[in-house]
């Protein structure tokens, strides 16, 4: 499609997607609700057609020659597309925060003053490879009463055109505007370049994909963009750890998927303990093949593991390989993390009261967690229902971001004929 023509098409799906943010925003909760079970009931059924889009998808992956993974990631099997559906319904089932009045006291001059929960009209979102991302955005948009404009990856054109199409048809049925939820229909990497300048129709920018695009979009984005770049996570083993947890946490932090953001990259254990727990860590992980990047002074405990350079400490592998480091104390593992860590999430495995406080407290990440793995910084394992990304920007939202950091609120004053003397 010639440059031009793209952006008209693009700049007349912004106008709709204005219009039916207005629209959305003033419709009831119900109505929304509605939609989304609608939606949860059609995902549930037999779609030829999105059987046939998405074996489309799977099939032109694979002709590339895409790894087994990425072609994994692209299938709309039964069980995902029940589970798309089962969150659906949870968010449906979810409080709305639209409309939502708080936090209102009465001042001298005798008005009452509060505020009000409200969507924030329009966002856009860049995402690559996954099409159930398409569903998890379109629902939070729902019901956040937020329209949303969607660039999904190539190698899933077809599956996202028959899931929002799908999306489309619910939130019509439900008697809210289709166009609310629009799939932008081209792949070409202007219309990326569109979105960051669109401030005319999107009030927040989502994207969600490897570090080259977030890096892409951060860089050129004139909106608002809700952001994280890499996710260099943190286990610290204290001196004070129950070993037997911390096995069984760090194990889990690690390895229990090695893709995600939330994965632990990175591992820190306090001297006094190292001998005591790094040998069993590095036997039960022997079978999984994981590979060590190690600090000199960790090397004797870990039998095969790596010298560490300066570069690990900040690496975020997405793979079977982690680095570890000996600390002397509490201080020296907060500032590692602080210097290195992406401010994604960080855990400690303690039985010290003291030190678990000082980690919450002094740890700059998004999620910070005692006793826990990695790996529960997740919309739906925060109660959100899902997510619509993570952030670990401070202002607005940080975190898991759920229906809350998709809507902001606005000032209400409630008077009785005051005037201001």
């Amino acid at each position: 499609m010639p440059a031009e023509e793209l952006i008209e098409e693009l700049e007349a799906l912004g106008r709709a997607a204005r219009a039916s943010a207005a629209r959305l925003a003033a419709s009831s909760t119900a109505a929304r609700n509605q939609a989304l079970l609608l939606l949860a009931a059609a995902l549930r059924q037999p779609q030829p057609t999105l059987a046939e889009a998405n074996a489309a998808d799977v099939a032109a992956a694979q002709a590339r020659g895409l790894d087994a993974p990425l072609v994994d990631r692209l299938r709309l099997t039964p069980a995902i597309l029940a589970t798309l559906a089962q969150g659906c319904e949870q968010i449906a089932a979810l409080p709305d925060p639209v409309g939502a009045m708080t936090n209102f006291q009465r001042r001298p001059s005798g008005i009452q003053v509060g505020q009000m929960r409200v969507p924030l009209g329009c966002f856009g979102m860049v995402f690559e490879s996954r099409p159930n991302v398409s569903i998890e955005a379109a629902s939070l948009a729902i019901k956040s009463g937020n329209a949303c404009i969607l660039r999904g990856g190539s190698e899933a054109l077809a599956s996202n055109q028959a899931l929002i199409a799908l999306v489309q048809q619910s939130l019509e049925q439900a008697g809210l505007p289709r166009a609310a939820v629009q799939l932008i229909p081209s792949t070409d990497r202007a219309a990326v370049g569109w979105l960051c300048r669109a401030t005319e129709h999107i009030d927040l920018l989502i994207p969600r994909g490897g570090k080259s695009l977030i890096e892409r979009v951060a860089l050129e984005a004139k909106v608002p963009v809700l952001k994280h770049l890499d996710g260099n996570c943190h286990s610290y083993v204290d001196e004070f750890a129950d070993l037997e947890m911390a096995l069984k946490v760090v194990d889990n932090a690690k390895t229990q998927k090695v893709s995600p953001c939330n994965a632990t990259e990175s591992l820190l254990v306090h001297r006094t303990v190292a001998a005591a727990f790094l040998p069993r860590l590095a036997a039960l992980w022997a079978p999984k093949k994981l590979v060590f990047r190690a600090c000199l002074e960790s090397l004797p405990f870990l039998p095969g593991a790596e010298s560490a350079t300066e570069a690990d400490w900040a690496e975020e592998y997405l793979d079977y390989k982690i680095s570890v480091k000996l600390v002397g104390d509490l201080d020296e593992a907060i500032a590692h993390i602080n210097r290195y860590g992406s401010h994604h999430t960080d855990a400690i495995l303690t039985q010290h009261h003291g030190h678990a406080m000082r980690f919450v407290r002094e740890v700059d990440s998004a999620s910070v967690m005692i006793n826990a793995s990695t790996r529960f910084a997740d919309g739906f394992e925060y109660g959100l229902g899902a997510e619509i990304g993570i952030s670990t920007d401070k202002l607005h939202a940080r975190g898991p971001v759920g229906l809350e950091g998709l809507t902001t609120y606005k000032w209400v004053v409630l008077g009785e004929g005051q005037v201001r003397q």
